[in-house]
């Protein structure tokens, strides 16, 4: 089995041995990027399938968590870019949907501070998905990386007696390699193979989603006064405004040169799972009222949504499946990773920030375990993953909940209320130092036959809730507690 090293020090590309494991990547979104360099880092040869023409930097902003930033330590050049690109000077507001304010600009480390966190450390930062994903590309040109562009992959399989793992194209082509990592999103075609629920399905939820030039805003001197404004003693910092209404929540960024708006509504009908289908400012204005209740959107809103230019508008459909075990083919040579093995709600804030701890998991324990023992390794990872993705995606409900159903009484008292929960257990987490500190335990109870919701926490420290012990869950049950007024019911153990 390979070497492990002091994962808290700087290990660049080449500190570890080659491990002769060839690694074939579908998919070039951040699970499958992140899988990329981390495996030519851990000394595995990688290759990459992406079914377009390019790789799709475009788009808007997300949430990166702490958890997903730790291995830059050792990529001295993207923690520098990173640094750079973050709106680590970012300040908050947040309004009802009717456009009352309930929280002034405040930065966001003051936030931290009132919600008992430390500033210094904050459980992450909003990112430009433009930004970010260039980082990631520029990182993945530098190093070499074979990436087989217009290959849609329909089909995963596998070779036991041979030890290889295989990803056909709608072409008929046949790529193999001794792990294929499945890195192509919620409909991934993997899912055959690996088993369980094999079909997404609609969450009845979309995202409408814009990012266009600040300078729209001088056609509406109302709008731009509202929105123009940034925050600090300058007004050059960036700002995010809040609105939180029932059944629905949107978030605007303002920052030097952009205006970007995201609105969580019910499915339309004109939705797709796309970062390329576009619809008009028109449609989000006839629907964007219809199921928030007697109190319509604040008219300063629906101004913003109006000085979109053409053919900039997202509407994103958000599919779902329910969590499940498995992760991985029968011969454990197929592995999913990301949206592909588990979908995550937005007001999670933890799509992004669990795809790439993925991605540092299994190459780390691809590295551990070695050429030899590459299905141990997978399964060592998947246990590693599951149940602490099975936990954040349930917090995606509450967090749900909290968005759009505030009690606006009880966030006067405490405005961390307004805001989604990030609790410690998941941004504390360092999922590389995690995978080589356990890696050999929980190896162990995988020969020995222990089911993965069986292992002792003294064994293997949870990187979950303290003291929860899982209980299988499904998207059915949950959305019955949200349409009978119950709180979704997170489970046992510290969730705070």
């Amino acid at each position: 089995m390979g070497s492990t090293y002091n994962v808290d020090d700087c290990q660049p590309v080449g500190s570890y041995p080659p491990t002769g494991i060839d690694v074939l990547i579908v998919g070039t979104g951040l699970a499958g990027l992140t899988a990329s360099i981390e495996c030519i880092r851990k000394g595995h040869n990688v290759r990459m399938l992406e079914r377009m023409g390019d790789i799709n930097t475009a788009g808007d902003m997300y949430f990166m968590g702490h958890s997903a930033i730790q291995f830059f330590r050792h990529w001295p050049s993207m923690a520098a870019e990173y640094s750079r690109i973050s709106m680590s000077n970012a300040w908050l507001q947040t309004f009802k949907h009717s456009g009352e304010c309930t929280i002034p600009p405040m930065k966001v480390s003051d936030r931290l501070r009132r919600a008992g966190m430390d500033p210094n450390t904050p459980p992450g930062f909003f990112q430009m998905r433009p930004l970010v994903y260039k980082m990631f590309v520029r990182q993945v040109e530098e190093l070499g990386v074979k990436i087989h562009f217009g290959k849609k992959v329909v089909e995963y399989g596998e070779d036991e007696q041979r030890q290889k793992a295989v990803a056909v194209t709608d072409q008929g082509e046949r790529f193999e390699a001794d792990v294929v990592i499945a890195a192509d999103g919620v409909g991934s075609k993997s899912q055959k193979l690996v088993g369980g629920e094999v079909r997404a399905r609609s969450s009845g939820r979309a995202m409408w989603r814009a990012a266009f030039s600040s300078e729209h805003l001088d056609k509406d001197p109302e709008a731009k006064e509202f929105f123009g404004r940034m925050g600090g003693e300058n007004e050059d910092e960036p700002i995010v405004r809040t609105f939180l209404g029932p059944g629905t929540y949107a978030l605007a960024l303002t920052r030097p040169g952009t205006i970007i708006w995201i609105m969580n509504h019910d499915v339309t009908g004109s939705e797709e799972e796309s970062w390329t289908h576009t619809v008009e400012y028109s449609e989000v204005l006839a629907n964007m009222d219809k199921g928030v209740g007697p109190t319509p959107w604040a008219p300063i809103m629906k101004s913003l949504v109006a000085l979109t230019p053409p053919k900039t508008i997202l509407n994103f459909e958000l599919f779902w499946r329910n969590p499940q075990p498995s992760w991985c083919s029968p011969g454990g040579r197929v592995v999913q990773i990301g949206d592909a093995a588990h979908s995550f709600l937005p007001a999670s804030g933890n799509g992004a920030t669990q795809a790439i701890e993925d991605a540092v998991s299994l190459a780390s324990c691809l590295q551990i375990g070695g050429k030899e023992h590459i299905p141990l390794s997978v399964r060592t990872h998947i246990r590693f993953r599951f149940i602490r993705c099975a936990c954040a995606q349930k917090l995606g409900f509450s967090n749900a909940e909290l968005l759009q159903d505030t009690d606006w009484d009880e966030v006067k008292q405490d405005p961390k209320l307004a805001q989604p929960k990030l609790p410690g257990w998941i941004w504390r987490h360092d999922p590389e130092k995690y995978a080589y500190e356990n890696y050999h335990k929980m190896a162990e109870t995988i020969k020995a036959g222990i089911p993965f919701d069986k292992v002792d926490e003294d064994t293997v420290p949870p990187n979950y809730p303290p003291g929860y012990h899982y209980q299988p869950w499904n998207i059915d049950e949950v959305m019955e507690d949200v349409s009978n007024g119950r709180s979704v019911q997170l489970g046992d153990g510290d969730w705070s």
